[in-house]
């Protein structure tokens, strides 16, 4: 498995700033905004105009960021077929590689296969989606993602129930190492809340690289 500093340690939040929200003109200074904010690691967002409206970024980024930072890549993959796209941004450079559970029948053949190709893997449940089948799950995982919004769009409002869900998801992977993230509206005024109910990874887009102080902005939000 990929190295990620900090993963193996528990009582450590990690953070991971959205490349998606820096400026799309100017990626390779946001990549450096973030290093120098002192980062755990790089979110990238892949979006496929399918599963989400909107398009992004391909395998050639991930592998260009790959080779130009010393941050782990986190790949959040909103795509509606991620078996497709899971060889080849795993090829890219990806540390961590990140899909949906609503995308896929065969989620845990996923998982596996990112495991084998040597990223961590994860898996994220939408807003309106059950954590019902999360324990079938967990024996080829390293990351659950709880969506703080209903994802495709960068700045969207943060849905309060996305606490307690996250709540729930910890005391599910209890004693495994499984980490728990939010992805989608975190920011200064819900990071505190979302480090108590468990949360040990942290996406934030807009609110870093909007902010007058990223540094600070970061250790805020890790606490």
């Amino acid at each position: 498995m990929p190295k990620i500093p900090g993963w193996e340690d528990p009582g450590r939040v990690l953070i991971a700033p959205s490349i998606l929200s820096a400026n799309p003109a100017q990626l390779a200074d946001g990549v450096g905004l973030a290093e120098e904010a002192g980062a755990d690691l790089l979110h990238v967002d892949i979006m496929d105009g399918h599963f989400v409206p909107n398009l992004s970024f391909g395998p050639g980024l991930v592998e260009a960021l790959s080779s130009q930072t010393h941050l782990p890549t986190e790949v959040h993959l909103m795509v509606d077929n991620p078996g497709a796209m899971i060889p080849l941004f795993a090829d890219a450079g990806a540390n961590l590689l990140i899909f949906h559970r609503e995308t896929s029948p065969h989620c845990h053949r996923h998982l596996d296969e990112i495991r084998r190709r040597g990223c961590l893997s994860g898996i994220a449940y939408n807003p309106s989606r059950s954590l019902a089948d999360l324990p079938l799950l967990m024996d080829v995982l390293d990351l659950v993602v709880i969506m703080g919004v209903n994802p495709g769009f960068s700045g969207a409002r943060f849905i309060p129930q996305t606490v307690q869900r996250v709540r729930q998801a910890c005391e599910m992977v209890a004693g495994t190492g499984i980490r728990i993230a939010v992805d989608g509206g975190v920011d200064l005024s819900n990071a505190q809340e979302l480090r108590e109910a468990g949360a040990s990874l942290l996406v934030s887009g807009s609110c870093l690289f909007s902010s007058e102080d990223p540094a600070a902005t970061v250790a805020f939000l890790r606490g």
